[in-house]
């Protein structure tokens, strides 16, 4: 069981500050802001309770993630988000219930966690398709991705009502307004 890091005073030390990194390839992207995804991204992994991890995140068009999609899953098309996990879903570790900081609770990594790669141009269809604004559509995708990074998957019918609903529970903490100022 692992213990709690503590100061000098032996006090619970702070968590070790979160990176997230926003790089475009065929952008800039008219309405999908690096930095408003980069906060959206920070909320998420607070509210996953994920500290000193690392998330790439990259805003590309439909092109780059054709190829993408084509050299890594071996389908000749492009998709709207592919998450790359630079670690292996840990041993014994069932996200399957659990919501929020439990989640992060049990990820035993710190340090990078892998890329997220959202496609604008499919975001952008999919959102006019569902009228709905695309920072709604990219918010879906960046927490969809981000899941996988931590394990989770879609394989069954089961699996994909738990991540639909984490997914959606990512959603809401991304775009809830802030009530502290930040440092």
């Amino acid at each position: 069981m692992a213990t709690k890091a503590t100061n000098k005073k032996g006090k619970p030390a702070p968590p070790a500050p979160n990176v997230v990194e926003v790089a475009t390839r065929g952008g800039p992207f008219e309405g999908a802001s690096p930095a408003v995804l980069r906060r959206r991204a920070a909320k998420m992994l607070d509210h996953l309770a994920l500290s000193g991890v690392e998330l790439s995140i990259a805003l590309v068009d439909d092109a780059t993630i054709h190829d993408l999609n084509r050299s890594y899953r071996h389908k000749d098309k492009p998709t709207d988000v592919l998450s790359f996990p630079l670690h292996e879903r840990p041993a014994g570790w069932k996200p399957k219930g659990a919501k929020g900081a439990e989640i992060g609770a049990g990820w035993p990594y710190q340090g990078p966690l892998g890329d997220v790669i959202l496609s604008i141009d499919t975001a952008r269809r999919q959102a006019a398709e569902q009228g709905r604004p695309l920072l709604a559509e990219l918010t879906m995708l960046l927490a969809h991705g981000l899941l996988h990074l931590v394990g989770y998957d879609h394989r069954t019918a089961a699996e994909d009502r738990e991540m639909t609903a984490r997914t959606r529970e990512l959603e809401a903490a991304a775009s809830a307004r802030t009530t502290t100022t930040p440092r």
